[in-house]
């Protein structure tokens, strides 16, 4: 098979010639990338990723729709509103880690996204419905806010909040950490963990601030997804931990989907575990998505896919497959330069092509309540490809000519068990990320654990044909024990990307 690339790259003869191959090739493909997207330029921009979509979820940017049946993996921008339908469910996941999530009949706007560091700034709007909130407060991803109504919640450190707009002008549940409420200059207050505060519709200067925090049936769901993300944040590797945005959770996903190796003369190398197939394709499972600001952009089906598509380079490695190398630390997506111009392939074997970009169709302007549809890219056996030799996970490989072992977690991955309710090796593990620590549930003000609501009676909130379970209608916020059409929680942790 012949390299159309760099014959010599294969051979890993003379390892400082591979890097300077390598590094021409970045500059090349930078520079077409610039080329090919100069139509599409946009501002650069701060941009968080839409981790994780099930069911009917519509996303939309500066009033202008842009997929009426959202995918995972796509980067979101300022001006972003995020709407689910009755069995719709989203998750957001921010550069520390921190998260937003969004249950059945809700809606959220990012109000504000700009910046970088710990000079950024998020502001979230809980325009309608019910959503989670997990903040780190490391400090990494700027200061962090929530609106809903007219007011607005600060976090202090490590928090988790739940606000509710069923009923406005709505109700804040702080579970852990503390909150910052303020609501014009009628109201300012701080809520503390196991506290929840219930603002007044008549009169902006009242509120009910209780010390217990009624459960609702989707804090389950919440707790599935910390729990299955902390399982994974456990099994890190040391290139992991050594990435200067090693906060980021996407970043968890390559441990969990497949091998980082330290290869000689060219630093450190993933592969996931699929790609020791010799028809697997970086870019062959995946849809085009039109956004106002950059043209087509290109989101992965991969579970694991958002870091390898915003920076870094994709190569073939002879004897080997697909390998990525992530390129300047820390990942700074594409966004930051305001432009998009992928694939991004550097090494490649002779007959490979990825899949076209698209182009916007000439003077269509599209009609902000309807979406440009998604462009599909099926899985395509490549063209020339050889067999590959069998790898697992802990075998040596050779890449570039070097002989290598695959990195190894530096803990072992616990396993999650979701009829246990908990992670193995982690008892009492309730809701909390892993930074926030082993806390027995979302604890009241007195630290003992609050019930799930599958697990209480009660009829929890009952906003008439607001987020009815997955698997049952009617009644809102239903607890498992309680009427209203059976809305008890979801089953499974949220799963994964609908397609």
């Amino acid at each position: 098979m012949q390299n159309g690339c760099n014959n010599g790259a294969r051979s890993g003869r003379r390892s400082g010639a591979w890097k300077l191959g390598v590094a021409a090739l970045a500059v090349g493909a930078a520079m077409l990338a610039q080329t090919a997207a100069a139509e599409d330029a946009g501002p650069p921009a701060r941009a968080v990723r839409l981790s994780n979509v099930d069911g009917t979820v519509h996303v939309s940017q500066g009033g202008q729709m842009l997929a009426d049946t959202a995918i995972a993996n796509v980067p979101l921008f300022e001006g972003t509103q995020i709407v689910t339908g009755d069995d719709g469910r989203a998750e957001i996941q921010f550069e520390d880690g921190s998260m937003a999530r969004i249950s059945p009949n809700s809606s959220l706007t990012l109000k504000v996204l700009r910046g970088q560091g710990a000079s950024a700034e998020a502001v979230m709007v809980v325009d309608a419905g019910l959503a989670y909130f997990e903040f780190e407060g490391k400090g990494e991803s700027g200061s962090l806010r929530v609106e809903f109504g007219n007011a607005a919640v600060t976090p202090s450190g490590a928090s988790v909040l739940r606000v509710d707009m069923d009923a406005a002008p709505g109700q804040l549940a702080v579970f852990s950490g503390n909150a910052h409420v303020e609501r014009g200059t009628a109201v300012s207050l701080d809520v503390h963990g196991g506290e929840s505060v219930s603002l007044s519709g008549t009169d902006p200067n009242q509120y009910n601030l209780a010390e217990t925090i009624e459960p609702d049936s989707w804090d389950a769901w919440n707790s599935d997804r910390d729990q299955a993300l902390a399982a994974d944040a456990t099994a890190r590797t040391a290139t992991t931990n050594s990435m200067a945005d090693s906060s980021n959770p996407a970043w968890n996903d390559l441990d969990a989907n497949g091998s980082w190796y330290n290869v000689p003369g060219q630093g450190n190398v993933w592969s996931p575990y699929d790609a020791s197939d010799p028809s697997w394709d970086p870019y062959g499972n995946g849809y085009w998505m039109f956004t106002p600001g950059y043209g087509y952009i290109w989101a992965s089906a991969y579970s694991w896919g958002y870091m390898p598509y915003q920076c870094g380079l994709w190569n073939w490695y002879d004897g080997f497959g697909w390998g990525w190398a992530p390129g300047i630390n820390p990942c700074r997506g594409w966004w930051y330069g305001g432009f998009y111009g992928g694939p991004y392939i550097g090494i490649r074997y002779g007959g490979y092509h990825p899949p076209n970009r698209p182009r916007k169709p000439f003077g269509l302007v599209p009609n902000r309540h309807m979406a440009l549809p998604l462009v599909a890219v099926a899985h395509r056996s490549p063209s020339g490809a050889v067999s590959l030799p069998s790898r697992d996970h802990t075998a040596v490989v050779e890449i570039a000519g070097h002989t290598v072992q695959p990195q190894h977690p530096i803990s072992p991955r616990p396993q999650y068990s979701r009829a246990e309710g908990g992670v193995v090796g982690h008892p009492g593990y309730q809701g909390a990320s892993a930074t926030h620590g082993a806390v027995p549930g979302y604890t009241n003000g007195s630290g003992k654990p609050v019930a799930p609501a599958s697990a209480k009676g009660g009829s929890g909130h009952a906003a008439s044909g607001s987020h009815p379970a997955s698997s049952g209608g009617g009644g809102g916020h239903i607890s498992a024990g309680g009427g209203g059409g059976g809305g008890g929680h979801p089953s499974g942790g949220g799963g994964g990307a609908h397609h």
